[in-house]
């Protein structure tokens, strides 16, 4: 019997979160158990094309890892010989007891506190990120320092600076309980957000470099739901997720520049996705406990249910984010709400309330964009070409710049100017 190679790729993939965390729990150490857990994919790449998959992968990787990791321990220690290699290899039914042992509520603590590890409070958000995509998903550190655009030498430093704040932490590796499991999912959930918007976030160019990072997103979003099936806002964040993902082929022009949503090819979206979004949304609202992440996903899906740009409810927009606004007070949720008021009541509506939010958004690149666009609605071209040229020195990407541009050619046109070059 011979086993697939992409099968096998994609079983180790799904199972390292529950795998790594129960080699954890053994273990007490991240090291040791993501070096047992690389030993038994090694194992496993040896193993299954010649002897057919396991009843269960999880419950083989982890008696395969248990057993290498300790076989470590004692040759680093000397404290007794090494095993015969029969006693580990031969795997003909060992996998039956352990499924036996491994019952829901071991496989839920396991994630979660491989999760909690990753995004404890010692740690800043980069190193979460970069230590959650290292040790829960598995991506190579070359693959990480792609995505955030730095060396390699310089990620690998910023993952063993993780990995030794949580050690001088001493972080308890016992199951979490109830309470701690509450106030630490909000974490997890702001992680995985922080992953997707990493990809999200991408220039053209980097595209396929950082968008694989929106579906590495997606899958860990997928994997806490399947912990918290009930959790509305855990609902939310992958409807979200879903929601914004759908739109990724619809997002650049040929040449790389930004489509902006109303302009967008709505055939290029993936429906597939839509669909899924929109019923976790219809689910999580019975909840009738609408928060941050499911506000954003009902704001998503007004989007995605509409057939044209002009079919959109935004009166059911602007006050989802009115909504959102008193439960997370943000300029940037202002500055969003302006943009469906500009679309209910106007231009000059929206522009009163962009403006006195440039003190606190005075390095962002849309606040510009957006006043610049309203100027020009309302016939202020020099204001409005101040504030592009505002945009585009703190744009982000060249397709941000770019389209800013677009608009600064249109606003010269229409002033009898020269258009602008570069």
């Amino acid at each position: 019997m011979t086993a697939d190679p992409s099968w096998i790729d994609d079983a180790l993939t799904a199972a390292r979160p529950q795998v790594v965390g129960a080699l954890l729990r053994y273990f007490r150490d991240l090291d040791a158990a993501e070096e047992a857990f690389q030993e038994a994919c090694l194992r496993a790449l040896k193993n299954w094309p010649q002897n057919g998959p396991p009843r269960d992968p999880v419950a083989w990787l982890i008696f395969v890892g248990r057993n290498t990791g300790i076989d470590a321990i004692r040759r680093t220690s000397r404290q007794a010989p090494m095993p015969e290699e029969d006693r580990v290899s031969d795997l003909d039914d060992v996998e039956t007891p352990m499924v036996e042992r491994l019952d829901g509520a071991d496989y839920r603590d396991d994630i979660l506190r491989l999760m909690f590890i990753c995004c404890h409070p010692e740690l800043p958000a980069t190193q979460q990120v970069a230590l959650a995509l290292r040790i829960v998903s598995g991506l190579s550190v070359k693959q990480i320092a792609r995505a955030f655009l730095v060396s390699e030498v310089a990620m690998e430093q910023r993952i063993t600076r993780a990995k030794a704040r949580i050690t001088r932490a001493d972080v308890p590796f016992e199951a979490p309980g109830a309470v701690e499991r509450s106030e630490r999912l909000a974490a997890v959930a702001a992680m995985i957000y922080l992953i997707f918007n990493e990809g999200y976030s991408a220039g053209f160019g980097e595209a396929g470099d950082r968008a694989p990072l929106c579906d590495e997103a997606i899958r860990l979003a997928r994997l806490l739901l399947r912990l918290f099936p009930a959790e509305p806002e855990i609902m939310g964040l992958t409807a979200l997720l879903l929601l914004q993902h759908a739109r990724a082929a619809a997002r650049f022009d040929a040449d790389g520049g930004a489509i902006l949503l109303e302009d967008q090819d709505r055939g290029l979206w993936n429906r597939a996705m839509i669909a899924e979004g929109l019923a976790l949304i219809d689910k999580a609202m019975r909840h009738r406990q609408p928060g941050p992440y499911l506000l954003q996903a009902a704001i998503a899906a007004l989007h995605a249910r509409a057939a044209k740009p002009e079919d959109t409810d935004w009166a059911e927009i602007e006050l989802l984010y009115a909504m959102l606004e008193r439960q997370e007070p943000s300029p940037v949720v202002t500055l969003n709400r302006a943009v469906a008021v500009a679309k209910l009541r106007g231009p000059e509506a929206a522009l009163a309330m962009v403006e006195p939010l440039e003190e606190r958004l005075s390095g962002y690149f849309y606040l510009f964009g957006l006043k610049g666009y309203l100027l020009m609605q309302l016939g202020r071209r020099a204001e409005a070409r101040m504030a592009f040229d505002r945009a585009i020195a703190l744009a982000n990407t060249p397709a941000e710049a770019a389209h800013i541009r677009m608009h600064l050619d249109r606003l010269m046109k229409e002033s009898g100017a020269p258009a602008r070059t570069g």
